[in-house]
Parts: structure tokens; sequence; C-alpha cells
């Protein structure tokens, strides 16, 4: 009976790990299925549609539809709120991996088990402290997996919004610029998508595609807006859409944007100055004053030792 529940709990914990390593190793955001058919395309090579598909990676064939079914199970029983929150979060992150609410469910259902992990080492390892307090290991490992993607996703949020403050006051002065040369707003943004390789470029190269599509420019900016998440882009929207509504000079908003951009950038840079102090007291407290006390400290003790032995 122990030899069947550790195979069950061994089989779960490789699909969760799998389906993890799968989600943290594939940032692309292309089809695979039509890279492949464009690579034999451009060599010249005739292959059945069957053939492309077998020539793709395991876990895009097998692993991946699988995750997709088991998500498609917990999507029934979730509700429609919770599946706009997490759309919106992968938004925020700039959906990653392509990943969709389908595999982050999956993620969150197949990492739960993680709790299973300090089961089975309680189980192999009687005399460890897992096998004292089993329960609460396994709880604590349950919530763990559960929230694990949520806290992978919060990391890529946090990680992707101070990205964007950071490059906001150079990417505005180059839209000053080029406004300032003569270029529409729109040809601006492209200038900038075009030029650099980050997360504000691929956000004016998605409000392009929108608006190409068809989509309001204001409706296009807001929604960008909003997948970032931060209060100097949400500003900075509306200044733009003001400015259009009121006939108001673009390239004089825009310079006034990218030097409030410039100001709140320094403002930030010294809070983070002012915050290093206190952060640094922690280790200081943990390694540094210890280390003192005791080249200070030691001599006299040792001198002390050494006169009550005499004595």
């Amino acid at each position: 009976m122990d030899i069947v529940l550790i195979l069950i709990i061994a089989s779960v914990l490789i699909a969760a790990v799998v389906l993890v390593v799968i989600g943290i190793r594939s940032p692309k955001d292309s089809d695979s299925l039509e890279d492949r058919l464009s690579e034999f395309v451009s060599a010249g090579e005739a292959k059945s549609l069957e053939e492309i598909e077998l020539s793709q990676p395991f876990y895009e064939r097998v692993i991946y539809p699988v995750a997709r079914q088991v998500g498609g199970v917990m999507l029934r029983f979730t509700p429609q709120n919770a599946i706009n929150d997490v759309r919106r979060k992968l938004d925020m992150a700039g959906n990653p991996g392509n990943i969709d609410p389908t595999l982050f469910f999956a993620f969150r259902f197949l990492g739960a088990p993680l709790g299973l992990l300090f089961l089975l080492l309680g189980r192999i390892l009687p005399d460890s402290m897992f096998s004292k307090q089993p329960f609460l290991f396994v709880i604590g490992g349950v919530v763990l997996g559960y929230y694990l993607p949520d806290l992978l996703i919060k990391s890529r949020i946090d990680r992707r919004q101070n990205e964007v403050r950071k490059s906001m006051p150079d990417a505005l002065d180059l839209l000053t610029i080029c406004v300032e040369a003569g270029l529409g707003f729109e040809s601006a943004m492209q200038k900038v998508a075009e030029k650099w390789d980050n997360e504000i470029a691929r956000a004016f190269s998605r409000v392009i595609r929108e608006i190409q599509l068809g989509k309001l420019r204001r409706e296009a900016l807001r929604d960008m807006a909003e997948r970032l998440g931060i209060s100097e882009m949400t500003s900075f929207v509306a200044a733009v859409i003001q400015s259009e509504q009121l006939g108001v000079s673009m390239a004089q908003i825009l310079r006034i944007q990218s030097d409030q951009m410039r100001i709140i950038r320094r403002q930030r840079a010294e809070a983070k100055a002012h915050e290093a102090p206190i952060k640094m007291l922690v280790p200081m407290g943990i390694f540094i004053f210890p280390s003192i006390c005791i080249i200070l400290m030691g001599p006299a003790v040792l001198i002390l030792l050494m006169s009550n032995i005499a004595i």
C-alpha cells in the first residue's frame, strides 16, 4: 500500500514539475506549427501536415494539450470574476509564454500537490522532521503550490512595471523629437517600437497594431495604460487624449510629460537611496555586529579566563 501511494505521489509531482518547467522555458510568442511550416517552405521540402506535427517537441504535442484539458475542467468550476482577474494579471505581466487562464489554472492545480512531496519525504525518511508533523507540512506545501503561480506572475508584473518606469523618460524624449520633426504621433510610436526592444516598445507596438485593426487611438492607449497598471503611463495617456480633444500642441504636451517623468524617476531613485541604510541594518545586525563583538570582546574574555585559571 505504501509503495502504491509513493508511486502515485511521485507521478503527480513529476507531472507538476514538468508543467512548471515548460511554462518557464516557453517565452515564445509565435505559433510553433506556423514556424515549422515556414521552415519547410523556405527549405523547399515537401512534408505532410502529420509529419510536421510529429516534428514538434513532445511537450507541445502531448503535455500542453493535457494541461489545457485539466485547465478547461477547472475553468468550469471557477467564477467568471476570478477568470477575468487572472486574465488581467497575465496582461499586466506581458503574457509570458503565451499562457492563458486555462494553462494558469492547470499549473495551479498541478502545483498544489507540492505538499505531497513532504508526505513522500516523511514516508522515505521516518526519523526526519517531515514524519513528526506530516499534516502541517502537507498543508503548507499545498498552499505554497497553489499560490506559487500567483507569486511568479506578481514578480513578473513588478519587474515589467519597473522596466517601463525606467524607460519612459527616454521613450518620451524620442517621441518628442519625432513629433517636433514633423511625424505624426502614431509614426513616432512606431519609431520607438523599431528603435528599442523593451517592454514599453512592445506596448507601443501593440497599440499600433490595434489601431491598424480599427480600434480608436484613445481606446488603444487606455487599454495600454490598463495593461501596464502604472500611474505614470495613466497620466501620460490622459494628457495625450486631452491634447487631442482640445487641440493643444502634441509636441508641447510630450515635452512637459517627459520632464515630469524625469523628475518622478529622480525622486524614486532618491527614495530608494534613503531606504538603503534601513535595509542595511538587517545584514549588519546579523553578520557584521557579531563579528565586531567577537573581535573586540574576544581578547578581554580570554584575559579573564586566563586570570581565573591562574588564580
